[in-house]
């Protein structure tokens, strides 16, 4: 079915990066999967490109739209040709609606420009090695100290944490409360150029192998008053406002791995011959091809109607959930089911299908498990 979301300049958009893709990522992807992240400046020719700019307003150097679609289209094309960004996606659908919607005009001015240009990339540092989903248990502590908070603690899992100029550190800032666990959490900025702070293990991961993720250490680390986000205590209020794109972000992605592993498949079963014959003249392929071409288009329905909701500040976090839930279990089927109609190849590292294989295990874990989701739904049920 024809898809309505797009105009002619998102397709003028896409064209842009996928010219981009073929040129300055595809040739050398696979020394970014074993170096673990893409070159530094890397991130200064998305920069160049105004790809880190869309979302953000004119006056601090961006393009000042508001679509999520042009995010839907990035994620659409990497996974179109087997490639990632790196820590693109945690740079700008996760940090950046936390600085545009709770940064004070000064820290606007400060911090923009730079994340436009690819001068400062970001990451979000919330989970701890003994907390997990659980944001309320956490042990990292910002006690004010003057006109600093002195900052104390560890994060785990921290995407784009190696490379990155200023983290957002979740920490708590007084104690919780009886009545509420959630209480006393706020999110500092911090430079991590600051002493005291560390990178610890770039710790080796199964799959997205582009992509940097690391522990992070802070000992006695001065943050000054004025890299508070926000209000200070009001930290969990924050993420779980911000928990929707980054579900619908995730959701894209998978999404786009499915769609991209039946294009994989399909050319794949078309030149391999078995019996004497193309793979896909078997009723079997036939068969395969025809159930994953069918979830991946309920699961492009639910993203784009997802898009249009967010765009128009009606995606709420049920319907987040449930759009996660939906197109991360369609990943893990359909690109399961991708692999096995290549055989053996299907399992070896120089095919694509293998790498979206390894890389689409964790979207059923990050930005809140499956089983979260399921309790977030049931909960909206009334049940």
């Amino acid at each position: 079915m024809r898809r309505t979301i797009f105009n002619e300049d998102h397709e003028a958009f896409r064209q842009m990066i996928r010219d981009f893709i073929e040129a300055e990522v595809a040739p050398v992807y696979e020394d970014w999967e074993n170096a673990g992240h893409p070159p530094r400046d890397f991130y200064n020719k998305l920069g160049e490109l105004g790809v880190f700019g869309i979302q953000v307003p004119e006056e601090y150097g961006g393009a000042g739209e508001t679509s999520f679609k042009y995010q839907l289209i990035v994620s659409e094309e990497c996974a179109r040709a087997g490639v990632s960004f790196g820590g693109y996606g945690v740079h700008v659908n996760l940090v950046l609606p936390y600085l545009l919607k709770y940064g004070s005009e000064d820290q606007k001015k400060r911090w923009l420009p730079d994340f436009v240009s690819g001068d400062m990339m970001t990451a979000i540092a919330m989970t701890e090695p003994g907390t997990g989903s659980d944001l309320a248990g956490m042990q990292t502590t910002a006690k004010k100290d003057g006109d600093h908070y002195v900052l104390n603690g560890a994060k785990t899992f921290i995407t784009g944490g190696v490379l990155a100029d200023r983290v957002l550190v979740v920490a708590r800032t007084s104690p919780p409360t009886a009545e509420n666990r959630r209480a006393g959490l706020s999110i500092l900025v911090v430079d991590t150029r600051s002493e005291g702070y560390s990178v610890g293990r770039k710790l080796e991961k199964i799959g997205l192998r582009s992509s940097d993720t690391a522990e992070l250490a802070f000992q006695d680390v001065r943050v000054p008053v004025e890299d508070l986000l926000g209000e200070e205590g009001r930290g969990f209020e924050y993420l779980v406002h911000n928990l929707a794109e980054e579900r619908l972000g995730i959701a894209a992605s998978s999404y786009a791995s499915a769609a991209a592993a039946v294009q994989f498949a399909k050319r794949y079963v078309q030149e391999r011959n078995v019996f004497g014959k193309p793979v896909a003249s078997f009723q079997n392929t036939k068969f395969v091809l025809a159930e994953c071409a069918t979830e991946v288009e309920a699961a492009q329905s639910m993203v784009d109607r997802a898009v249009e909701a967010l765009d128009a500040g009606e995606l709420t976090p049920a319907d987040a959930a449930k759009v996660k839930l939906f197109c991360t279990e369609v990943q893990a089927r359909v690109v399961d089911k991708c692999l096995q109609l290549h055989g053996g190849y299907g399992y070896i590292l120089e095919y694509p299908i293998a790498r979206l294989y390894a890389d689409a295990r964790v979207t059923r874990i990050y930005g809140g498990t499956s089983e979260v989701l399921k309790t977030i739904i049931a909960k909206d049920l009334g049940v």
